[in-house]
């Protein structure tokens, strides 16, 4: 699948903003993004930001393998560092350039077939210690939910109007629905 990480359509932008919104909200985090992969500069893109920084990353481009979301797009491996001094991939500079810097970070790669297509990060979750694998295995579950929205309506839209079955319009009618419901 190839999505151009500049040219989503509403819908899709509302499926974005829908799982960081959930993923901070069932996290208790300080905040929750999703980048995507440019799929021709391979720049990391915020697409949808909720919490800290919110109004005004959307858009915002780090280049390839910066920091741990870009780890996690080049590794394909979801990462839990609840120390980001400790860590070799967080890269600072680039928390600082985005207005917030964490202290704790959780990170979990989108796939669509076999490439990796963006990263969902939650950044300081209020949950720690012994549910720290319980929460990779959820992030991981959202991430996943996040990619197949995105493979779905991807698919329905590049379909012509004519091929389109009867059930596949209902779907992606219903995801419209419910995203409209859910922020409006």
């Amino acid at each position: 699948m190839t999505l151009p990480a500049d040219a989503e359509t509403p819908t899709e932008r509302r499926l974005l903003q829908s799982i960081v919104e959930v993923a901070r909200h069932a996290f208790g985090a300080a905040a929750s993004s999703i980048f995507l992969v440019d799929p021709e500069a391979g720049d990391l893109v915020f697409e949808a930001v909720a919490g800290e920084g919110d109004d005004h990353l959307i858009g915002t481009r780090f280049p390839a393998g910066t920091g741990i979301a870009g780890w996690v797009a080049a590794s394909g491996q979801s990462m839990l560092v609840d120390d980001l001094r400790d860590s070799k991939h967080f890269s600072g500079e680039a928390a600082e350039s985005t207005g917030y810097v964490p202290n704790s970070i959780m990170a979990a790669p989108l796939f669509s077939e076999d490439a990796c297509i963006g990263v969902l990060e939650v950044l300081d979750r209020g949950a720690g210690g012994a549910r720290e694998m319980a929460d990779v295995e959820l992030l991981d579950l959202l991430a996943d939910q996040a990619a197949i929205g995105l493979e779905l309506l991807t698919r329905l839209r590049a379909t012509g109007p004519s091929r389109r079955s009867d059930t596949a319009l209902r779907l992606l009618e219903m995801a419209e629905s419910l995203l409209a419901g859910s922020h409006g």
